[in-house]
């Protein structure tokens, strides 16, 4: 049985895209993954790019989507992972109906500034944080061992 994810950011636009491209590509096809955000924003070309050239995942054609729409068409998740960063007091969204909500901690790559190759760089940085947890997440579900191995770093919602 598919193991539904839903990964939950502010606007939908890297994060939470990079998230569900990245369980889909390494989750070994047990797992559902979508993602949303509080509302729908812009895709972050710099997000397209980094999953294109370092992970051969062309996210152009995604759409961003509103976590309020899953809701509101009744999806039910097995899990909902956030991915706002707390270190900037991004406030992520509360999703009902969920067996386990869990809080990673990200830097928002629209607050990236400087130079094209700099802002790759650090977008990139970013991508290869979500990677390991995503791997991470997968192990533990995949094994059966989420509750009692349950990663001090994340947080339970």
């Amino acid at each position: 049985m598919l193991k539904k994810v839903l990964f939950v950011c502010i606007h939908n636009s890297a994060r939470s895209q990079i998230a569900e491209a990245l369980l889909l590509k390494y989750g070994n096809d047990k797992f559902d993954a979508y993602s949303a955000g509080i509302e729908a924003g812009q895709l972050n070309p710099y997000a397209v790019r980094v999953l294109l050239e370092d992970e051969g995942v062309d996210i152009s054609n995604n759409q961003t989507k509103s976590a309020i729409d899953f809701y509101n068409q009744g999806k039910l998740f097995n899990y909902v992972v956030t991915v706002c960063d707390q270190v900037s007091a991004q406030k992520c969204p509360i999703f009902p109906g969920v067996r386990t909500r869990i809080m990673m901690s990200f830097e928002d790559p629209m607050s990236f500034s400087g130079s094209d190759e700099e802002i790759m760089n650090k977008v990139r940085e970013v991508k290869e944080k979500i990677k390991a947890e995503v791997l991470r997440f997968i192990d533990l579900v995949n094994n059966n061992r989420i509750k009692e191995n349950f990663p001090a770093d994340w947080k339970l919602g």
